[in-house]
């Protein structure tokens, strides 16, 4: 059963990125319950800003479930990437991604490599940010493995990275490394941009997708832009996808409407 989730964001640097709820987490998970979320996708400023087992309480005594945490402040707040020239940077890079594993590993929820993968440039070549690229999913997929879950790795479009850029590639960017125990993030936003086909490009990419951000063309929630869903919904459920659809949305034109245009959406196109 594919199941709905909604994202807080607690990283003051991040203020004006596409994040539903922001700041208050006890309130935002209030929200989430009250409008029939299954579940919450939280990016926090660190592991140290939040406890674990203040989490997990919190979720539990509102059902809800942590479907992801994701690693953005590594790139936002602390100018980290996996893929810099530098080998210190690099290092530091992974130690923050796998300190967010973590914490979130222990709850049941996998990790996001998004905006921290980088790109090539400034001294370093396409080949060379590959290959620091692949070792650090490798190595940071094998970490996630023993909380028994995959690490996440989203491609993003081309004004953001010159790496991967589309699902249709990290696909094959991923299916030579095996079971790496890493798994795609689909954000409909970016596939929008890249695509050709979004419904034939996660037919492609079947058995690869391990999260999907469910949002529209112009990032704001689903429903208020041009993206077709029924398409996208059936080629979800002819591949066998039963995670989560979360929305990685702009609050427009505020953040409880913005959650509730989400939920309608969702219950509209994964009704159960």
């Amino acid at each position: 059963m594919i199941k709905s989730a909604v994202t807080i964001c607690l990283v003051p640097e991040a203020r004006g990125g596409p994040f539903v709820f922001w700041d208050d987490l006890v309130g935002s998970v209030r929200k989430a319950q009250h409008l029939g979320f299954d579940a919450v996708e939280i990016f926090p400023p660190g592991p140290e800003a939040l406890k674990a087992s203040d989490v997990k309480e919190l979720l539990g005594d509102h059902g809800l479930s942590l479907a992801a945490v994701g690693t953005g402040a590594g790139w936002v707040k602390h100018k980290l990437r996996l893929t810099d020239g530098n080998a210190a940077v690099r290092q530091k890079a992974r130690d923050f991604v796998k300190s967010i594993i973590d914490f979130a590993g222990p709850l049941g929820a996998p990790a996001i490599i998004g905006s921290m993968q980088g790109r090539h440039g400034d001294g370093v070549t396409r080949e060379a940010a590959l290959g620091y690229l692949t070792e650090a999913v490798q190595q940071l997929g094998s970490h996630a493995r023993k909380y028994g879950v995959p690490l996440l790795y989203e491609p993003i479009n081309r004004y953001e990275t010159n790496l991967i850029t589309s699902i249709v590639e990290g696909a094959a960017f991923l299916r030579p490394l095996g079971s790496c125990n890493v798994l795609l993030l689909a954000d409909l936003f970016h596939m929008n941009i890249e695509e050709t086909d979004l419904p034939a490009a996660i037919r492609e990419a079947k058995g690869f997708i391990g999260h999907v951000h469910f949002v529209d063309s112009n990032r704001r929630p689903a429903g208020l832009g041009h993206i077709d869903y029924a398409p996208i919904a059936a080629a979800l459920r002819e591949t066998g996808y039963d995670r989560y659809c979360s929305a990685e949305a702009l609050p427009y034109p505020d953040s409880d409407q913005a959650a509730e245009q989400t939920i309608k959406a969702f219950k509209t196109y994964f009704p159960r």
